[in-house]
């Protein structure tokens, strides 16, 4: 069995997975200086698109794609790639098609597929240059139709701010905004059978959009005075019938807010792509997406093997900075056993996942690494 992958930021998560199974991989990046090269059986530097990916799959005949690819700029790209191989030369590709994609990859559209399809969602308007001064109810999320990580987001909590905003962009996607609790679920879909994973924490909304990269995140959600086992089962529902409505395959990421006001669920976007919550998901489930991706490029991938082999376990992400570890490599990215940890991410910008039995057993570990979690908080 080979197969290859399209980018090599995020090979190391699978680089020990794909060893142990004995399947040999191609790995294709444009940039030379990325790391985890050496990690596949060959590599090609090629320039950015999918034309040379989609060359080197054919030439080098493997048995499936699946693209490593974090980031939403090229994902239509990846979703065009899929329909051809798969459509020319019957070539599993582990990714969403164009019609998922063209959604997920437009706050707009996204905005009118969740309304368009009953599905709750904060209220929104449309706005351009000279409008914020009609807008009286505040605050509000601006945002830009593309664009991810808090890019281009900005809390406005007067028309001044909305102004200001609309002097840099001359239009923008104008939300209320919620004070509660960021969720994010992550959704593994193929040849038609879907299983939404485990609802993880990530904070609450803040005023001044703190990314949740940079907050202490939990799984799975537990909130207070709140039925937990319902509340998680109606988000796990929520994604599955997203994920069915859109059509999205491999593995996807649903972001929702749990409002303060009312205990209810609102979604904000979906991204085709894998998520920044994904060693929270493994931690506390004991399922890993982008192993499950190279499950299913190999035809070996199950629905119901998947939630047979799902855990409970407690799991708890802190970002750390820089932490003095010889561990972040593709050697120790598996937790082993109840009471574990890894360390992942960059430079500056490391976090620390710990998978526990049980949450006092993750706060224990983690006081064991001497992580001070009310600085961080």
């Amino acid at each position: 069995m080979k197969l290859m992958f399209i980018g090599a930021r995020l090979f190391d998560d699978v680089a020990l997975y794909t060893k142990n199974s004995g399947i040999s991989t191609v790995l294709t990046e444009s940039n030379p200086e990325s790391p985890n090269l050496s990690l596949a059986d060959s590599h090609y530097i090629v320039p950015r698109g999918m034309e040379h990916p989609k060359e080197i799959a054919i030439k080098e005949d493997v048995d499936g794609v699946v693209p490593l690819i974090g980031i939403d700029g090229p994902l239509f790209d990846v979703a065009l790639l899929k329909e051809e191989l798969e459509r020319d030369y019957g070539l599993p590709v582990v990714a969403s098609p164009p019609d998922a994609v063209s959604v997920s990859g437009d706050k707009v559209k996204t905005k009118k597929f969740l309304v368009e399809n009953n599905i709750r969602t904060p209220e929104y308007n449309l706005i351009n240059s000279g409008q914020g001064q009609e807008l009286n109810e505040f605050p509000l999320v601006l945002k830009q139709a593309q664009g991810q990580g808090g890019k281009d987001i900005k809390i406005a909590l007067s028309p001044d701010d909305v102004q200001a905003y609309l002097a840099q962009y001359d239009s923008a996607l104008a939300e209320r905004f919620l004070d509660g609790i960021e969720i994010s679920i992550e959704i593994l879909r193929w040849n038609g059978q879907s299983v939404p994973l485990v609802p993880v924490y990530k904070g609450r909304t803040t005023l001044d959009c703190i990314h949740p990269l940079h907050k202490i995140k939990k799984a799975p959600l537990n909130v207070e005075n709140i039925d937990t086992h319902e509340l998680n089962h109606t988000i796990r529902m929520i994604a599955r019938d997203i994920g069915e409505l859109m059509g999205v395959e491999g593995t996807s990421d649903l972001d929702l807010i749990l409002n303060q006001a009312d205990n209810e669920t609102f979604v904000l976007e979906i991204n085709t792509r894998p998520s920044g919550t994904r060693y929270l998901t493994a931690a506390s489930c004991g399922i890993n997406p982008l192993q499950e991706m190279v499950d299913m490029a190999t035809g070996s991938w199950s629905a119901d093997q998947v939630v047979k082999q799902r855990k409970e376990y407690f799991a708890l992400e802190i970002p750390v900075g820089d932490y003095p570890s010889d561990r972040n490599s593709y050697q120790f990215r598996e937790f082993q056993g109840e009471n574990s940890w890894i360390i992942h991410g960059p430079k500056n910008h490391q976090r620390i996942t710990i998978r526990g039995k049980d949450e006092s057993n993750a706060f224990k570990t983690a006081g064991k690494l001497n992580l001070n979690l009310e600085k961080i908080q």
